[in-house]
């Protein structure tokens, strides 16, 4: 495992230390989960930002229409196998 340093702000690092002791955690496990939810929040909201941007392409959205026709296409040929 790594280590670094980091500056943080006084009033962050008493709150961190609260609840610390709160909860009887350590706090570099504290900070990791806190980093660990905050990467992914910024994840899915790079995946939220993109899909919006794909919305709003008349390309992509016709790629799009024309896959799930295949699919119904599928699974109408599956089940039309299955009755037979």
């Amino acid at each position: 495992m790594a280590t670094f340093t980091s500056s943080l702000p006084d009033w962050l690092l008493q709150i961190l230390d609260e609840k610390s002791r709160e909860l009887s955690i350590p706090k570099n496990k504290i900070m990791e989960k806190a980093l660990t939810i905050y990467l992914e929040q910024l994840n899915r909201a790079a995946y939220i930002k993109s899909y919006k941007q794909m919305s709003a392409d008349a390309d992509t959205l016709l790629i799009a229409e024309e896959g799930m026709a295949d699919y119904l296409n599928q699974i109408n040929a599956s089940e039309e196998d299955e009755t037979r």
